[in-house]
Parts: C-alpha cells; sequence; structure tokens
C-alpha cells in the first residue's frame, strides 16, 4: 500500500518568502493530496518540533501552512531532526496498515527531504519523490533550483534496496 508524505510544511519555514516556487509547489502537493484522498491512501504530514527557531509545539509557526488541504483525519507525525523516522513513530505507524510504498513532498530539499528519502529507501520502502513538490531556499554556495535539480538526480541514481522514482506531480497522479 502506498502512503503520502508532506514534510515540514510549517507557516514558520515559509513566513521569510524565500522558499523557492512556494505557490506551485503547495499547489502540487494539494494535487496530490486531493489524488491520494480520491484514492484512500493513508496522508502523513510530518512537522518539525524546535524550541529555538519559530517551531516551538503549539505556536503559530509550527502549525501546518493554511493554504495546504490539511484534514483532521490526516495522521501527524512530530519529529525533532531531519529524518523522520528518526525517533518518532512513523515506522511503527506505516507498519500497522501495511505500508510498502511512500510518495514525499514538502520542505526542505536538501534538509529533511532529502535524509528522509534515503532513510525510507535504506528501510526498503519503495519511494516516489515529487520533483516539483519539494522545496528549499537559496544557499550561499547555491541557488535553490540547483540544490532541487541535484537531490532529483542524486535520488534517481542511488543504489538502494528499491530504486527511488523521482517523477513530477501529474505522473504521480497518474499512477495512483
Amino acid at each position: 500500500m502506498k502512503a503520502l508524505l508532506v514534510i515540514d510544511m510549517q507557516k514558520t519555514l515559509f513566513a521569510a518568502g524565500n522558499r523557492h516556487d512556494t505557490y506551485g509547489v503547495i499547489s502540487r502537493i494539494n494535487k496530490i493530496l486531493q489524488k491520494a484522498r480520491s484514492e484512500r491512501l493513508p496522508i502523513f504530514f510530518i512537522r518539525h518540533n524546535s524550541d529555538g527557531d519559530g517551531l516551538r509545539i503549539d505556536s503559530e509557526g509550527w502549525q501546518i501552512l493554511d493554504e495546504l488541504d490539511f484534514q483532521d483525519n490526516d495522521t501527524i507525525i512530530e519529529k525533532t531532526n531531519c529524518d523522520s523516522f528518526c525517533e518518532t513513530n512513523l515506522a511503527e505507524e506505516l507498519i500497522k496498515i501495511n505500508v510498502d510504498e511512500l510518495i514525499i513532498t514538502g520542505c526542505c530539499t536538501d534538509f529533511c527531504i532529502d535524509t528522509t528519502v534515503r532513510k525510507a529507501a535504506s528501510m526498503g520502502y519503495k519511494v516516489q519523490v515529487a520533483a516539483d513538490a519539494h522545496t528549499t531556499s537559496n544557499k550561499p554556495y547555491l541557488d535553490a533550483a540547483t540544490i532541487i535539480k541535484h537531490h532529483n538526480f542524486v535520488w534517481s541514481e542511488m543504489y538502494v534496496p528499491q530504486l527511488i522514482k523521482v517523477e513530477l506531480t501529474e505522473k504521480i497522479i497518474e499512477s495512483l
């Protein structure tokens, strides 16, 4: 069974307005959410918690973006580091409902998305990354578009137990 992960799409992480293609990414995640709901796939919102950077539990910045189609029956997983599996109950929740395939979207490409993609693949999950539904910001060494392009390439070329598929949102929607 497939499940959708929406990682760190939280108000503080987008407050500065510096995420690459913010509204396009939000729109594409919402399209995947809509299709996942119509196919009755489990949906997991992964939310980062941290006291020092505007992500304190129950703070305004910690909340999921208002523009996202989050619903009360979606599962929330709380995390405190880049790996959505580390020190969380994500693996246990996926096992309970026999999930063996993950569709991964969200923020930030070069941190939490990358770490979760690699961990999921090394754990044996079939992983699909929505190539155009994850984002980051410019860094001193590379612009955000290049970082995203680089990670999409690396993931698609990695040697892991299950090859990682990196596909555009429209292709992922067609495959559901």
